[in-house]
């Protein structure tokens, strides 16, 4: 059987919970059956990782990036357009918002056969400027006429797309993230000491990147709040980005310099939710979070944000526990109540832990990718026999 020569676009190798799955998708990937190629930004933490993957080609450009830029954005465009023509592509599958749209207006150019894009949370949010907010809801419906699978990590955002007339619902697949649950086992670490905190002091963790969305200076007005109950608790941010600044000096002014760990980017997730005791989420706006999905298969409390997919894993006071976004005096409560309780640390973490069940372990998310592409290959062989 001849190989399908399939090309991924992502807009950055971020460490993000979007780029480490698709990793995860790209690593295990039929190599017998499919050929790999990759089209992301020039730069990226994740690009030496992805550089150690057998088999991959990889595309970096000089042009895609981020922040919106028209002229960029077009030359990113006709790179994508050239590199598909190049190396014979037949499936294009996007990944990220701006990737997903000028990925695919490319492989459209290209008369590609097969168009699919992973939502990974939609480009339009509540939190927009409304003029933005039309215009990232006009280009996804634009977009979604010609693309052939949208893959949602969520029902909400499967939702989200149908109420915004993006896509028709025979469109929609839903292929939940993938854990590899073999990583997240709770054993002992070494990880505290290396951080300087006490063994017996109680930690409690925000996995995410600096930015707006994920609202990292509400976890420092929570860590303010939670101090004046339990001053021996401490909390890591774990990640980086733009609102580092804004991060640092909130700390100052809370008086946090040994409450507040700042550990940047890290790359053992695994061994940070093994010191971690509760895991928090402050995010606005969410697809699925992936740091929750670990978090719970590390046996970890989750206290987090009613945003997205959330709700979906997160069952109130079995699972984990939910508020409002911006409710920092409710998430303080619940946090409080989880840090003074072990016993019910400890059911709650591992009720998380059962719940999720096969539907996110990492060989169903390979596994349900490639089904979808020989689906999509299989109908149009069977269209061609018809007509």
């Amino acid at each position: 059987m001849q190989k399908i020569n399939i090309l991924y676009v992502i807009t950055k190798l971020e460490l993000g919970g979007a780029q480490k799955q698709l990793l995860s998708l790209i690593s295990r990937l039929d190599k017998e059956r499919f050929s790999p190629f990759l089209f992301t930004a020039k730069d990226g933490l994740l690009l030496p990782e992805a550089s150690s993957v057998t088999g991959l080609k990889i595309k970096r450009s000089r042009f895609l990036e981020r922040p919106i830029n028209p002229l960029k954005d077009f030359l990113a465009l006709i790179e994508i357009y050239g590199f598909i023509k190049r190396n014979n592509i037949e499936i294009v599958h996007t990944h990220s918002s701006k990737a997903g749209i000028v990925g695919r207006i490319a492989a459209r150019l290209a008369k590609i056969k097969f168009i699919v894009h992973t939502v990974h949370g939609w480009s339009f949010n509540d939190y927009q400027r409304r003029f933005f907010q039309k215009l990232f809801i006009g280009l996804e419906r634009f977009v979604g006429k010609f693309t052939h699978r949208l893959i949602v990590v969520s029902h909400h955002d499967k939702q989200k797309g149908l109420k915004n007339n993006i896509g028709q619902e025979k469109k929609y697949s839903l292929i939940r993230y993938g854990i590899n649950y073999a990583e997240f086992n709770r054993e002992e670490q070494d990880i505290k000491e290396e951080l300087g905190i006490n063994f017996k002091d109680l930690v409690v963790a925000n996995i995410s990147c600096f930015k707006p969305q994920k609202s990292p200076l509400e976890f420092i007005k929570l860590a303010s709040l939670v101090k004046q109950i339990l001053p021996d608790v401490k909390f890591l941010l774990v990640g980086d980005g733009s609102l580092r600044k804004k991060i640092e000096r909130l700390i100052l002014r809370f008086n946090l310099q040994k409450e507040v760990i700042l550990t940047g980017w890290r790359r053992d997730i695994p061994e940070i939710l093994s010191a971690t005791d509760v895991l928090v989420l402050t995010s606005l706006w969410e697809g699925l979070p992936i740091a929750v999905l670990e978090a719970m298969a590390a046996s970890c409390p989750v206290v987090a944000t009613y945003t997205g997919g959330v709700k979906e894993v997160i069952v109130e006071g079995k699972t984990g526990f939910i508020v409002a976004p911006h409710d920092i005096k409710k998430m303080s409560e619940e946090l409080s109540a989880l840090l003074k309780d072990e016993s019910l640390r400890k059911i709650i973490g591992q009720n998380a832990r059962d719940s999720l069940g096969s539907n996110f372990r990492l060989e169903n998310m390979v596994k349900d990718n490639q089904d979808l592409y020989e689906d999509l290959i299989r109908e149009k062989t069977y269209y061609k026999i018809i007509l």
